[in-house]
């Protein structure tokens, strides 16, 4: 079954899930742009979504849980239920090399489809459909028992036998009632740091921790 026939919409433009499906390596046409635009729904979406499930979680634990959800290899397990892989268009050599069983593969085809609904049906399409992959993951978590990103990043370097990371106030802004710290964090393997920012210190650098973990995260797939 393609993957047309698994989504709640149907396309009104057919060429729009073919450019979703469409892996640079077999064209310039490809699914990169829509890949953007479906990368900033999915954030909304998920926020929302964290927001009205969890109403007395802060800031921090609300920035963790979505790193959670938004993360290729959740939304990479997404699409291998989907079959996603099948479908996706890709040069000979990517697809013979496993291309189309690559966690970044799938999870930025999965985006760039969330993108073309969105061109097609708009946005209440989007939710629609996103409902349906992630509201039992949503409902699953725990916003208590979740570490927090400072102590996740620390375990990992640890565990590594890795510098622990550094962290710097650059600056901080507003009135003393309502100020914006912005902080810098550094690990040794990265070339730059990594920067966010908070409406305190702690949770700039818990920001900034959870952006280096990211990082890290993409460069093992």
């Amino acid at each position: 079954m393609h993957i047309r026939d698994k989504l709640v919409h149907t396309f009104d433009d057919p060429t729009l899930l073919t450019q979703a499906l469409t892996h640079r390596s077999h064209g310039a046409h490809n699914y990169e742009r829509l890949e953007y635009l479906g990368d900033s729904l999915l954030g909304f979406f998920i926020a929302q979504s964290l927001y009205r499930r969890f109403p007395e979680a802060g800031e921090g634990a609300l920035t963790r849980l979505r790193a959670r959800l938004v993360r290729k290899s959740t939304l990479a397990d997404i699409a291998r239920e989907l079959d996603l892989g099948d479908d996706l268009l890709m040069g000979a050599g990517e697809r013979k090399s496993g291309g189309f069983l690559r966690d970044s593969a799938l999870s930025d085809a999965l985006e760039a489809i969330i993108g073309a609904m969105y061109l097609d049906g708009g946005y209440d399409v989007c939710v629609r459909q996103l409902g349906v992959w992630f509201e039992a993951r949503i409902e699953r978590l725990d916003a208590i028992g979740e570490k927090d990103a400072k102590t996740r990043l620390q375990e990992r370097l640890q565990a590594d036998g890795r510098p622990l990371p550094v962290y710097e106030t650059l600056r901080i802004e507003g009135e003393p009632h309502d100020q914006q710290f912005t902080v810098s964090c550094a690990v040794s393997e990265l070339d730059a740091a990594e920067v966010a920012s908070g409406s305190s210190r702690r949770a700039a650098e818990q920001a900034a921790a959870a952006r280096v973990l990211d990082v890290l995260t993409r460069a093992e797939d």
